[in-house]
């Protein structure tokens, strides 16, 4: 029985480690449950219908036309022409046409109409890339808010022992005359204290993990349990890799595109055409009837309109390219300013853990002569309570300082990427 019940234990207590929730899982789920996952669905399903519709160019077009009018003059013979009955073309005409036509060479304007479509599709995944990163900082935010009050509650508990303890103690060294009733009023105040702030913290951590389950879409009780992270690997160097640095590099890329655009403005189009008709007149324009025809051939259209603003258009594309530039620089220079600002917090944090430890080890010390002093009657309880708490303090200040450093440390990850 000794044995199944260990066995039951030590199961349970496997179940309860994989049950925990890990800061990647929290991560996974919370790009899978952000609304604007969706995006890249719908950037991908506009680019289809754009190239879709872009490669469409390419088939014949075809073009139905029609008109009627009626004008002050038409030709006549200003002699007469012995047996030919011609008294003049009609004032009012009519006139219906279809035509198919089919693009030979466009100057490349459906390649580059291409080419602009799949450099905006980048540049909007890349816009979505960064603003899905920017989800990992504030789960990263609230699962560390979450691992703090952890440790907070952990303290507590720990306090809330030793006040327990040394009520018990307290108990009896009045029953032996030593202390009074008054000296365990003091623990007792002690203890509420602690329950109070422990409903206080508890209260709190609800609140974060309502937060957390906002943002990955799961069912998170209050029961939920967190793993703390490993410490991470940290970049030696000050290499970059964010998403932004695509963002920018994808910006320049369709301005390049653009660029090429403006060439073909200027480029001759060349295209075959089918036209058929039915007016009146027809294509001979002596006989004032009703008639079928046709015409077959090849069309060049070579406009240089674009050539008036060609310099000023480039000019603009090179300014745009220099913001961009410009924008990049200014992104590593306030990222780079970030990390030397978060490399020094951690290397206050490590300084600080150093002297936290021996504080701790010193208040433990402090607190355990107190104990004997109230025991042999040479100390108060209420002295003695003053340093219990100071050790409480010095400890979770210990415990807090090592999540703070572990969240410094996953915030300068996150910088670098």
């Amino acid at each position: 029985m000794k044995r199944f019940l260990t066995l039951l234990f030590c199961l349970q207590g496997l179940t309860h480690a994989f049950a925990q929730l890990t800061l990647e899982q929290c991560r996974q789920d919370a790009q899978a449950n952000y609304p604007l996952v969706r995006q890249y669905r719908l950037i991908e399903m506009s680019e289809e219908y754009s190239l879709s519709n872009a490669a469409k160019g390419n088939l014949p077009q075809i073009s139905l036309g029609g008109k009627a009018t009626y004008q002050s003059d038409a030709t006549t013979l200003p002699f007469e022409v012995p047996d030919i009955d011609f008294h003049g073309v009609s004032k009012d005409q009519y006139q219906v046409t279809v035509e198919i036509s089919q693009n030979i060479w466009d100057g490349g304007e459906i390649k580059n109409r291409k080419k602009q479509t799949e450099a905006a599709t980048d540049e909007a995944l890349k816009q979505t890339d960064v603003s899905m990163y920017a989800l990992n900082e504030r789960v990263n935010q609230v699962f560390f808010g979450i691992l703090l009050i952890d440790e907070q509650l952990k303290q507590n508990r720990l306090l809330s022992d030793d006040l327990e303890r040394n009520l018990r103690n307290v108990t009896a060294y009045r029953d032996n005359g030593i202390a009074n009733d008054a000296d365990i009023d003091a623990v007792k105040v002690e203890i509420l204290q602690t329950d109070q702030q422990r409903i206080k913290l508890n209260n709190s951590r609800k609140a974060y993990l309502q937060m957390l389950a906002m943002l990955t879409g799961k069912e998170l009780g209050n029961d939920t349990q967190l793993a703390v992270p490993e410490t991470p690997e940290l970049n030696a160097g000050e290499l970059i890799n964010r998403p932004e640095l695509a963002l920018y590099a994808a910006q320049g890329h369709t301005i390049d595109v653009e660029r090429q655009r403006l060439r073909t403005g200027f480029m001759p189009k060349f295209s075959l055409f089918a036209q058929g008709g039915y007016g009146n007149p027809g294509l001979n324009m002596l006989e004032d009837k009703f008639s079928p025809y046709y015409i077959v051939g090849a069309r060049m259209n070579w406009n240089f309109g674009s050539l008036y603003t060609l310099k000023d258009d480039k000019r603009k594309l090179e300014t745009r390219r220099k913001q961009i530039a410009n924008d990049r620089e200014l992104f590593l220079f306030n990222t780079r300013l970030k990390l030397t600002e978060e490399k020094g917090n951690i290397a206050t944090l490590q300084r600080q853990m150093e002297s936290d430890e021996e504080i701790v080890k010193l208040r433990t010390n402090i607190r355990k002569a107190s104990e004997a002093k109230v025991a042999n009657g040479t100390m108060s309880v209420t002295d003695m309570l003053r340093e219990l708490t100071r050790e409480s303090l010095a400890k979770q200040d210990l415990a807090v300082r090592k999540i703070e450093l572990l969240k410094a440390q996953y915030e300068l990850k996150h910088l670098t990427n």
